[in-house]
């Protein structure tokens, strides 16, 4: 297959040490015709982990510019591409947890810096506190709740549960991680429940990429969504990375015409010379149901 475009046959690093190179460097191959370069010498666990012992500095987009720009300094290339994810409560409903994903692209002889995020169809993210099991095996509970999260092909991390006043997932201390077998979380389990002063133990899912086959498959999503914007020029300065910066809200309510907090517009935009146009929705939708209106559905 031969390549046209900007980054056909240029090389794109890479710092990572949790496998995602498995699914970025094919997007850049299929979508760009690049070769990813992986940087194993930086550790980006330095730049913050999801067990807490070190802290993330600032928010996710600025953790993945850093990755990139740690890529770029080792890996001597002129491009560099990062990802970094963050995961909570849904923001529309909090009783369902989310995780959103971060990329970004530097094209350092360009002087762009190209940004995407999803919300994550799916996430196994959850946690909860457990007694250590008896010699028989996980209770019920334990066991559903295992099922649940996809243990063991997704892998688990455990250490010892919450004091007062600290928040579930945030705990200090020794952690086991990648835990995929039965064997290693039962005596994870037990050990984590002795150094505990409330006898519980606080197993988590490990949202590490390696270790989440279900986050690994929305990484792979975003980077193809990523190298498609890539693709695009602006048409005003020709650079690449035209694509959506921002949204819109205020769709009109089909009873009462009102705006309501749906999206009515997409704002598309440029990172190098910071072009930008309106356009309408993708899916051509003019309307909002009255049931996200807050005039007809308080």
């Amino acid at each position: 297959m031969t390549f046209a475009g900007p980054y056909a046959h240029q090389r794109v690093a890479l710092a990572t040490r949790h496998g995602k190179e498995r699914v970025i460097s094919r997007a850049l191959h299929w979508g760009l015709g690049a070769q990813l370069l992986h940087v194993r010498s930086v550790d980006t666990d330095a730049l913050g982990t999801f067990c807490g012992t070190v802290s993330r500095q600032g928010d996710a987009i600025q953790a993945c510019i850093a990755k990139a720009e740690a890529a770029l300094r080792v890996g001597g290339t002129n491009l560099a591409i990062a990802s970094e994810g963050s995961f909570g409560p849904h923001p529309q409903l909090p009783f369902l947890a989310s995780g959103v994903e971060c990329m970004v692209f530097l094209d350092q002889q360009r002087g762009l810096l190209v940004k995407e995020q999803l919300l994550a169809r799916r996430t196994n993210f959850a946690h909860r506190q457990v007694p250590p099991p008896s010699p028989s095996g996980p209770d019920a509970e334990l066991a559903r709740w295992l099922d649940q999260v996809g243990f063991p092909r997704h892998a688990l991390m455990v250490r010892a549960s919450a004091s007062a006043g600290e928040q579930p997932g945030t705990t200090p201390g020794a952690v086991a991680k990648g835990l995929r077998r039965w064997d290693d979380l039962e005596l994870a389990l037990h050990r984590a429940a002795a150094a505990s002063s409330d006898g519980l133990a606080l197993v988590e899912t490990d949202m590490r990429a390696h270790c989440n086959p279900t986050r690994m498959a929305e990484i792979r999503r975003l980077a193809f969504r990523l190298v498609r914007r890539l693709a695009r020029p602006c048409p005003a300065c020709d650079s690449p990375g035209w694509g959506v910066v921002d949204l819109r809200p205020g769709l009109p309510c089909a009873n009462c015409g009102l705006p309501t907090a749906m999206t009515r517009a997409l704002l598309w935009g440029c990172g190098h010379c910071g072009h930008q146009e309106e356009q309408p929705r993708a899916d051509g939708r003019l309307q909002a149901d009255p049931g996200h209106c807050d005039w007809c559905n308080p």
